[in-house]
């Protein structure tokens, strides 16, 4: 399957309307066992591209994860993105700014952890945050956070130009499937770490979050650092639509290895001669 990143990519659109996409919709997909089945191929070829991205070490790839609580941000990263090598990828979930880090610009602490070449950096969050809660809850005036629409791009730019394949995705989900979540939380012990009475505040704010998503993506979503909303009531979805467009950016990226500098044939001959003189000693 192609054309993930058309299909779900929004642009730069004033007049984009997120209530318009169905948080249902399955998307490129007929049905949950094809989505699945998808993902399963999908994961073992991001994780062969992505040792190669880590072993050419010139390009790297940011992944920004953003959406309303109990959307799959976790089961996401668990189920697909968290299935790449740890040893070039690396993931940042950025909680509420501590006082050292609200002692400098909102952009200090994320610009820290963007990827060095030849890995791939997941935010769990991100400096969306002081686009979005930062404005909904009146944390700071709106000269200011408006501005923070011109700081993100200059600095998205700044990391494609070095060589950051940037992909943001927001996960579309419904309040109605949002409670239904929070319920199950509720009913699992194993999940109850997770409660949190602010979600149920957040929710009043409902419109009001849409609303700044909708300027986020009017504003901060060029071709170089794009926008890609995910359909997330159907977890099979979620998935299999994330893992479509990071193997089809992957692809783009068209990581290669290094080129061979030693004498091939000579290590072979070293390596014969190695298992000669083992067989000799186990005689």
């Amino acid at each position: 399957m192609t054309g993930f990143i058309e299909y779900y990519k929004i642009g730069e659109k004033e007049n984009f309307d997120l209530a318009q996409i169905n948080p249902r919709d399955k998307g490129l997909f007929d049905s949950r066992e094809q989505a699945e089945a998808f993902t399963i191929e999908a994961v073992e070829k991001i994780k062969n591209l992505q040792y190669q991205v880590f072993v050419e070490g010139k390009q790297s790839l940011l992944i920004v994860l953003q959406a309303p609580d109990a959307a799959g941000k976790d089961g996401l990263i668990r189920n697909v993105l968290g299935q790449m090598n740890p040893q070039g990828c690396r993931t940042y979930s950025f909680k509420v700014p501590s006082s050292l880090e609200l002692s400098h610009d909102f952009l200090w602490r994320i610009h820290a952890a963007a990827p060095a070449a030849g890995m791939v950096s997941i935010f769990n969050r991100s400096h969306y945050e002081d686009v979005l809660v930062v404005r909904v809850e009146n944390l700071a005036p709106q000269e200011v956070w408006r501005r923070r629409y011109d700081h993100i791009n200059a600095f998205e730019s700044l990391l494609h130009d070095r060589g950051t394949k940037v992909l943001k995705f927001y996960l579309h989900i419904s309040p109605e499937e949002q409670l239904q979540r929070f319920g199950e939380r509720l009913t699992d012990p194993q999940k109850h770490w997770k409660l949190n009475a602010g979600d149920y505040a957040a929710r009043d704010n409902w419109d009001a979050y849409r609303q700044a998503y909708h300027d986020a993506f009017a504003n901060c979503s060029p071709d170089h650092a794009p926008w890609f909303v995910i359909p997330a009531d159907r977890k099979w979805h979620r998935n299999a639509a994330v893992a479509g467009i990071v193997l089809q950016a992957l692809e783009e990226m068209n990581p290669q290895l290094p080129a061979v500098d030693v004498d091939v044939d000579e290590i072979r001959q070293l390596y014969e001669k190695a298992k000669q003189e083992l067989a000799v000693k186990r005689q």
